[in-house]
């Protein structure tokens, strides 16, 4: 009895042998994931610690946690000023353009795309869309000042001209640097955003689409009824995702595209903290409007992760 007992103690948890069993079977993939997980652990979950410079007067040398705590000192600041509504706007207005016209291109274009029979045009097509995926942020913004200069070399106002003899200053004007953004945004990333959509169209039962056919359905219904609900999930599973970047408009590419003249509709949240923070050395003040883009980015993605789990049965947990 005292054997079974010692013998019971020494065996481990079924937990843990499966867990063993697991990793044994999946080194490899493991080993390919390790890198990504050092990435984000190194530069995105260790850093979370400097997040307290938002709540101290903070000065180069003393370290994150040294200077003096001003608690919501410049959540304060940055709320009184008369900059805060501008760059709320403005952030929130790209983001919901980029989504409300960019987010269907890719599932617009995956359907499309799985529709062509010949599969030599197809993948030509597909090749074609993913190229302007890989085009540098800096070559992207270079091709736009390019195309819709006021001088002579813009091609689009050329164009222009010769329809209604105007030639429009694209680059210097507030009210066009939203449809060049969001616009150039489309063009550059739908093909590439439209793989994992495609993937998930490839994955469709092909006798789902024959019952439907001996149905006498038509194409477009085919599409409404079998094709966009059973890749629900996956756009369920992007939007909520897309949706925890709502704040975060790209620094990169709205600093090379704007200028003082267009501040109005062009400055966000990122370029701001650039100029506070870099610019101006007040590191802390940056850190709270950063903190409070990420909060807010926090609180888009649990509530829209709410929703879809309690109408949609979909979500990310």
């Amino acid at each position: 009895m005292e054997i079974n007992t010692q013998r019971t103690r020494q065996e481990k948890p079924s937990w843990f042998k499966s867990s063993v069993e697991n990793i044994k079977r999946d080194k490899h993939l493991l080993l390919m994931f390790l890198p990504i997980f050092c990435y984000y652990i190194i530069f995105h979950y260790i850093p979370m610690g400097g997040a307290i410079i938002a709540f101290k007067h903070f000065r180069p040398g003393q370290g994150a946690y040294g200077g003096e705590w001003v608690g919501l000192k410049w959540f304060i600041q940055f709320f009184n000023s008369t900059f805060a509504p501008r760059i709320i706007r403005n952030t929130i207005l790209i983001s919901l353009y980029s989504i409300v016209f960019g987010f269907p291109v890719p599932i617009l274009f995956a359907i499309c795309v799985t529709e062509i029979k010949n599969s030599k045009f197809k993948r030509t097509v597909q090749t074609v869309s993913y190229m302007p995926h890989f085009i540098s942020t800096v070559v992207l913004v270079g091709m736009i000042t390019s195309f819709f200069t006021l001088g002579d070399s813009g091609i689009i106002n050329n164009g222009i001209e010769k329809l209604i003899g105007k030639r429009i200053d694209f680059l210097l004007n507030p009210k066009w640097f939203r449809p060049l953004y969001v616009g150039s945004g489309i063009w550059q990333s739908f093909g590439f955003n439209s793989i994992i959509y495609i993937a998930a169209i490839t994955g469709i039962d092909p006798s789902l689409y024959e019952a439907g056919k001996m149905d006498g359905i038509s194409k477009f219904k085919e599409v409404i009824y079998i094709t966009i609900p059973l890749i629900a999930p996956t756009i369920i599973i992007l939007f909520i995702l897309r949706l925890g970047s709502i704040m975060s408009v790209g620094f990169e590419k709205v600093f090379l595209m704007y200028n003082p003249s267009v501040y109005e509709t062009a400055d966000v949240i990122s370029t701001y903290v650039y100029r506070k923070g870099i610019e101006s050395n007040n590191y802390s003040y940056a850190g709270a409007v950063g903190l409070f883009n990420s909060i807010v980015n926090f609180i888009f993605v649990f509530v829209a992760n709410y929703i879809c789990k309690d109408n949609l049965d979909a979500s990310l947990w």
